[in-house]
């Protein structure tokens, strides 16, 4: 009596087999091929950015870190690194240009130190060679510390006990250990493990839920719409300059206050009149506002201009959506011992 009803249900069974499991293997093929061509352009974070000449240590990170928080080597006393970039807004201030010493107006807006020693220079026009270059000039830098001199700040550092034992820690060799060169190397080292990992990460090793139906559609337009073409690398930018405005001068969709030559002021050559280092765009969701004198608020605008002037092509709302969708897919988690604020020295 059972029989022809057990066969219904295998019949049943056998039709939803059937109707579904080629959508699902077509899907799964679809995701295997985007990892593939996706994994050839961008590529899933390292552990890490080590450098040859600054070689990564736990004393050199631990000093980093504190060095990192210190406002008593600005001649205020009210600027230190992370006031321009604090951790738990992704490393960026959230103004369009950042504020230093006495309230003095940075020249470009700040971007995030996350992420940000993989590059080919610092800052947007490539006038710091390394996050270590960037860490020395910036406390003698006029809108930034204010210092007056590199021996200015190595007389504050050197007063106090802890940080002489901390700098004798972290460069054991050196018979004079508290200089601003070692300061630089220690903020570097730091900023050299301030990695972080993304859901398109996971997507990349192969996890093919790590992100959205959506972002998928993003990742795909973000690379058929040549935007990889400049946001390349696991860090999706950062490895080279760029014009900005190919097809369009920049001020006139970004509504700029003011022109800036871009890294014309470095190399005075009229080939990089409007020339800035493509930035890297980890986290950018989370960074705004956009470019090189945060001219733009929303996400949306950014990626839209990007289109117009970057490729020539006017890029249709519902692609839009999409590309942003991937970006978000470009927040990666802040590590939890990254999060926490050290303690300073103090005068004994």
């Amino acid at each position: 009596m059972r029989a022809p009803l057990l066969r219904e249900k295998k019949s049943w069974f056998l039709l939803f087999i059937l109707l579904f499991a080629v959508p699902v293997t077509a899907f799964t093929a679809d995701d295997e091929a985007l990892i593939t061509r996706a994994s050839q352009v961008l590529g899933p974070l390292p552990a890490s950015m080590p450098s040859a000449e600054n070689p990564i240590t736990p004393e050199k990170v631990t000093l980093g870190k504190i060095l990192f928080y210190e406002p008593r080597i600005s001649v205020d006393g009210t600027v230190s690194c992370s006031k321009c970039h604090p951790i738990p807004l992704y490393a960026a201030d959230g103004l369009r240009k950042s504020i230093g010493h006495n309230c003095t107006e940075n020249p470009r807006n700040d971007p995030t130190v996350f992420n940000a020693a993989s590059q080919i220079s610092e800052h947007w026009i490539g006038n710091r060679t390394s996050v270590e270059d960037q860490a020395k000039q910036s406390v003698i830098g006029p809108p930034a510390f204010g210092m007056p001199s590199y021996e200015s700040v190595e007389k504050v550092l050197r007063s106090y006990a802890q940080y002489q034992a901390l700098f004798k820690a972290a460069f054991p060799s050196d018979k004079e250990p508290v200089t601003v060169d070692n300061f630089a190397k220690a903020v570097g080292a730091f900023e050299r493990t301030l990695v972080t990992h993304a859901p398109l990460d996971a997507f990349l090793k192969g996890n093919k839920d790590a992100i959205t139906a959506q972002q998928k559609k993003g990742l795909a337009a973000f690379m058929d719409q040549g935007c990889v073409g400049c946001h390349f690398s696991p860090f999706v930018g950062g490895q080279m300059y760029q014009k900005f405005g190919l097809f369009a001068p920049y001020w006139e969709y970004t509504k700029s206050k003011k022109v800036d030559e871009g890294r014309f002021a470095v190399t005075k050559s009229e080939n990089d009149k409007y020339v800035f280092k493509v930035p890297v765009l980890r986290n950018v969701a989370m960074t705004r506002p956009y470019f090189h004198d945060g001219s733009v608020d929303k996400l949306e605008e950014a990626v839209w201009i990007m289109g117009k002037i970057q490729l020539g092509k006017d890029l249709p709302k519902e692609q839009v959506q999409d590309i942003v969708a991937f970006l978000h897919a470009l927040t990666g988690k802040i590590p939890e011992d990254v999060m926490t604020v050290p303690l300073l020295p103090s005068l004994e």
